[in-house]
């Protein structure tokens, strides 16, 4: 007699991390921003992160390796060139970020 098989379901993300936009965990993960940071308030620090020269700079060159044109490859453009960043130019980064704020 065989036994039925038990369909076992992935385990569900946590359902505060599916309702938290994407580029509010990615200035989080990069240390940006505290978590707790509102998402309009975060949202304006990701354009602010996005239109700065150096990140303009890597997205750019992710750009053409990749030839992405329109507005989702632009906000991945801006994810990859961070991941690209070291330590220290992301500190640089936050620095200006902070500058900007005041």
């Amino acid at each position: 007699m065989k036994h039925p098989k038990k369909h076992k379901r992935p385990p569900e993300a946590h359902p505060s991390a599916l309702s938290v936009p994407s580029y509010h965990r990615i200035l989080v993960k990069h240390g940006l921003i505290e978590k707790t940071l509102p998402i309009p308030d975060a949202y304006e620090v990701f354009l602010k992160v996005g239109a700065d020269p150096e990140v303009q700079t890597l997205r750019r060159k992710v750009e053409l390796g990749n030839k992405m044109k329109h507005v989702p490859a632009l906000h991945l453009a801006t994810v990859m060139a961070l991941q690209g960043m070291t330590k220290q130019e992301l500190e640089a980064l936050k620095l200006r970020m902070k500058e900007k704020r005041v």
